[in-house]
């Protein structure tokens, strides 16, 4: 894995492009398997596929801008028996085609896997037309369609050989961000599993995806106040793990979830409709619930409460609301 320097707090610690670990795993896989194969929308370069391009000519199709018909392309070759793995920029390939993931994937149970790059705000300064933050919320409105959002190179590794070995549709959110490891190699990292990355009985942060590391930041804010935070962090928004939701709930009190994407029908909407149903507590969601402004994506991230201090703060509003 390439590592390039954190850039803002932390100097000197390493991060990863997770889309490098997104492709190495989908080379390794395909080295080992002639039916994995890659699609692209002209975005080659983005996707970081030129590698996979060279190794294995024969399996990279580049449809052009034309991501209705790269779905439609994908189906076919999961019905002639590939494995096809679908890449582009988030924003684009969710919106653009919806319907025929709906349709040609989840509704057809085809053995599909969706790869969308620079998703949420990693696109910065391109602004509101490049934001990808609703992706996740009309994609968990699909049936069928599993999803995952890996917080590192580990986690995204691991997502691209889950998704691999499941049969049937998968989403794979990931990010230009660089982001630090949370995660070592022995890590358990299962389908459908919350993975605690940090326990404590005063409250609770879920996360994923580029923001876990700054939940894990603030909860070390949070031991300078006396408070014991527990991070979870949730990659996975289907099959999503109701049980840890629940234990949170239960043994915590209070949550706080975060996540570069919309809280309506993100992770904060599954697990508002989690906890409303099985153990009412607070919930404080925090997300990007609005067309969001130009900015580089740590500005965004700042502007939207999604780094440490202000998930801190959010975490001593939803302790106020507990009582």
């Amino acid at each position: 894995m390439s590592a390039s320097t954190k850039i803002g707090s932390g100097e000197g610690i390493a991060t990863f492009d997770c889309r490098d670990a997104t492709v190495e795993m989908l080379g390794e896989l395909a080295a080992a398997d002639d039916r994995v194969c890659a699609l692209v929308n002209d975005s080659l370069g983005s996707s970081k596929l030129a590698g996979f391009a060279d190794r294995f000519p024969n399996r990279l199709v580049n449809v052009g801008i034309a991501e209705q018909n790269m779905i439609g392309v994908a189906a076919g070759l999961a019905n002639g028996g590939m494995i096809p793995f679908v890449f582009g920029a988030s924003c684009f390939l969710t919106a653009r085609a919806l319907e025929q993931i709906k349709v040609d994937l989840a509704y057809s149970a085809a053995n599909v896997k969706v790869v969308g790059v620079s998703s949420g705000v990693a696109y910065g300064e391109l602004g509101p037309t490049h934001h990808s933050i609703e992706d996740l919320a009309w994609l968990r409105a699909i049936w069928g369609l599993n999803i995952v959002v890996p917080a590192d190179p580990v986690e995204t590794r691991a997502a691209v050989r889950a998704a691999y070995e499941m049969d049937g549709p998968v989403f794979i959110r990931t990010s230009r961000t660089p982001v630090p490891a949370v995660h070592t190699a022995d890590t358990p990292l299962l389908p459908g599993r919350a993975v605690t990355l940090r326990d404590g009985h005063d409250l609770t942060i879920i996360a994923n995806g580029v923001v876990v590391s700054a939940a894990l930041e603030a909860a070390d804010r949070l031991v300078d106040a006396g408070i014991n935070t527990r991070v979870l962090n949730m990659a996975w928004l289907r099959p999503f793990d109701h049980t840890a939701v629940l234990d949170a709930a239960r043994e915590t009190g209070a949550i706080v979830t975060a996540e570069e994407a919309t809280t309506r029908g993100g992770l904060g909407g599954a697990v508002a409709e989690t906890v409303v149903a099985g153990c009412p507590v607070p919930v404080q969601s925090l997300g990007v619930d609005e067309f969001a402004p130009t900015g580089s994506a740590s500005w965004l991230l700042s502007h939207f409460g999604l780094d440490s201090d202000s998930i801190a703060a959010a975490a001593r509003t939803v302790l106020e609301r507990r009582g």
